[in-house]
């Protein structure tokens, strides 16, 4: 294997590992935002902006991502049968992330009708995508 092909790889991990952080911690703070009492305004607009900058962020994090991935794919050659379930996987993740905005955006404007229990099992699909994601790659099943 050639030293590039070793970090491309490195730091599509990397990567990875940072932009699902932020949508494993994301949707934590959705369950906190669905707890807020109407009348804790400041409580909820610091609740709002620590979600606004955290999803800014993961949002920067996707795009090397994913552009590495398609590297390793596209450049390196990457791939199996495996990867087409990770690469539809993948579209999960990124339809994930541009749904968590759509939950933000909710809150901002005062129109979340979803509870805190709700935000709690949204919370875990980063978290089986990633672990599924992970065994895709790692054991390559088929």
């Amino acid at each position: 294997m050639s030293s590039s092909y070793l970090w491309v790889k490195a730091f599509h991990i990397v990567f990875v590992a940072s932009w699902f952080a932020g949508l494993f911690y994301l949707p934590r703070l959705f369950v906190n935002l669905a707890m807020v009492p109407a009348d804790s305004h400041a409580e909820r607009e610091r609740l709002l902006l620590m979600a606004r900058k955290l999803y800014r962020f993961s949002s920067l994090l996707m795009v090397p991502a994913i552009a590495l991935g398609l590297v390793l794919w596209l450049v390196y050659g990457i791939g199996g049968g495996w990867m087409h379930a990770k690469l539809l996987l993948v579209v999960g993740v990124i339809g994930y992330h541009h749904m968590c905005r759509g939950l933000l955006r909710s809150f901002e404007q005062l129109s979340n009708r979803r509870s805190h229990k709700w935000f709690r099992v949204f919370n875990e699909v980063s978290v089986l995508l990633f672990a599924v994601i992970v065994v895709l790659v790692v054991v390559k099943p088929f």
